[in-house]
């Protein structure tokens, strides 16, 4: 088998073929002392000669995609992914904490390209118009993230904290967040919807996992939360 390594704040993992892998705030790679993160969170491991990875959690999700971007899943607790690209990105929020570590292999079931971004179906990242102040609202909500000089680690504000920063009252921040909520979930973004009707607690930060892991916001993006705001009607 291809060997398997996981690269968090800098520091390096080699995963054993045999040896369950194990991912969380007492495990194999200790991500935070954190108490909204698991024990064990993520486990990695070999089966029927591919590598995987696995929720074994009873509560937070994990968004994975490949290092383009172009395709990208949500992984709930009970379920597994092989790992069929050379780099995933993997990305997920304990509390107010948005971690993300990067697993790389040597070997390479998959490209991505533009064919496989109209052929793949659910986990393939669908084309997203975003109005001037919905780009803005993911920014800003990214900004804790973006702004780490090492990936590993970082904050997601509370819609009070992001409203402020980009001097809006809470309710047209509140009304926009459901607007792009709304418009995600319905282009089959996973976990931005508690059930029918209602949006899911969580979005904020499911909201940062997936505008970052799919490269749909990016540090390029960060002087328009300093830059004139236009007025739009979204």
């Amino acid at each position: 088998m291809s060997s398997l390594r996981v690269e968090y704040v800098g520091e390096w993992y080699d995963v054993v073929e045999g040896e369950p892998f194990i991912i969380g705030r007492e495990a194999d790679l200790s991500i935070d002392d954190n108490p909204y993160l698991h024990r064990h969170f993520l486990s990695l491991y070999s089966e029927h000669g591919m590598w995987w990875i696995a929720n074994v959690g009873n509560l937070l999700t994990a968004t994975v995609a490949d290092a383009s971007g172009s395709v990208q899943a949500w992984l709930a607790p009970g379920a597994r992914l092989p790992i069929v690209f050379q780099k995933l990105h993997v990305m997920f929020s304990a509390g107010s904490t948005t971690y993300d570590f990067m697993v790389y292999s040597e070997g390479n079931v998959y490209e991505t390209s533009s064919v496989m971004n109209r052929e793949l179906g659910s986990t393939t990242v669908l084309p997203v118009t975003l109005t001037s102040s919905q780009k803005l609202l993911i920014v800003a909500l990214a900004e804790g993230v973006l702004t780490e000089r090492i990936a590993g680690r970082g904050s997601v504000p509370t819609s009070a904290e992001a409203a402020a920063r980009l001097g809006w009252n809470l309710t047209k921040f509140n009304r926009k967040l459901d607007n792009v909520c709304d418009k995600l979930d319905k282009l089959g973004v996973a976990g931005l919807r508690g059930g029918p009707g209602k949006l899911a607690t969580g979005r904020r930060a499911r909201l940062v996992e997936y505008a970052v892991a799919t490269h749909l916001v990016g540090p390029e993006d960060l002087p328009l939360l300093d830059a004139p705001q236009e007025i739009d009607n979204d």
